[in-house]
């Protein structure tokens, strides 16, 4: 009888799909000339600074009152654009009516629309001669040139996130479910909260990270309506670029490494939520 040799460990195993080497090789070049480089550039830039300069630059009133109103902001606008998008998405899956496709393209419009277009005409609405601005104006609202411009113009640009990641996922859940859950005596509101979001979760908790992490970084559609005042109306990437034209790199650099950590804080936070919530309802590996 021939003994069988012990089945060896091999780090390559045979796959369905050929080329993993090439592929994984070629994603690895790409991640790294693309994103690695760039932020281990800063990294490196920001620890030639000395913890002292750092800490005097972190701590700046005008630097931490910059991040207070981008990262607010940012949060403010992806909660609401995962509320509204959810809705929004609902309807363009659930419901038929005339002009649904004309929707459907308009969601995807802060995608192709340059920032800056997007801010100037958000900022001829809602100035205070505008057209939506000259209604709000007598009701002691002004929306362009102060913070709530920048949330805003955040919400427009992060809305197409949370729809088009919620979606798709909400068009694989079948109509019976919903019916299998009323003949089990569920009001709509049960069915919405215990039956339906449970499974969207994961996707809402992806749209509302993407929503935010856009958020955190813009600028085009946020300069013209916000007034830019500084401890009032100024974001940080705005004042990076402030920095840059006064030859303060040191400063500009000090304010982005800060951004970077905060930034992958947050998203890994959102992450690890978005896992538990996979594992928690059975909708991910």
């Amino acid at each position: 009888m021939k003994a069988h040799s012990p089945t060896r460990w091999r780090f390559k195993r045979p796959s369905v799909i050929p080329g993993f080497g090439m592929t994984l090789g070629l994603t690895l070049t790409w991640l790294t000339l693309l994103i690695l480089i760039p932020l281990s550039g800063l990294a490196v830039r920001s620890s030639a600074l000395g913890w002292e300069t750092f800490w005097s630059i972190a701590l700046d009133p005008r630097t931490l009152n910059a991040l207070r109103i981008s990262f607010g902001s940012a949060f403010i606008a992806a909660i609401v654009n995962a509320v509204f998008g959810i809705i929004l998405a609902w309807v363009l899956v659930r419901y038929r009516f005339p002009g649904k496709r004309v929707i459907d393209a308009m969601v995807d419009l802060p995608f192709a629309l340059p920032t800056a277009v997007a801010g100037i005409a958000l900022t001829t609405l809602y100035a205070p001669n505008g057209w939506i601005g000259q209604f709000l104006t007598p009701l002691g609202i002004k929306i362009a040139f102060t913070p709530a411009g920048i949330v805003v113009a955040l919400i427009f640009v992060g809305l197409p996130f949370v729809v088009r990641t919620v979606q798709p996922v909400m068009e694989e859940i079948d109509k019976e479910v919903e019916e299998a859950a009323a003949t089990l005596g569920a009001n709509r509101f049960q069915t919405i909260f215990r039956v339906l979001l449970p499974g969207l979760a994961p996707a809402v908790l992806t749209g509302f990270a993407l929503a935010f992490a856009r958020g955190v970084g813009e600028y085009g559609s946020v300069i013209f309506i916000a007034g830019n005042l500084p401890f009032k109306s100024e974001i940080a990437p705005l004042l990076i670029i402030i920095k840059l034209e006064e030859y303060n790199y040191a400063a500009a650099t000090g304010i982005a490494a800060i951004m970077l950590v905060i930034s992958f804080a947050m998203l890994l936070v959102i992450n690890l939520i978005q896992s538990w919530s996979r594992r928690r309802y059975g909708y991910g590996a």
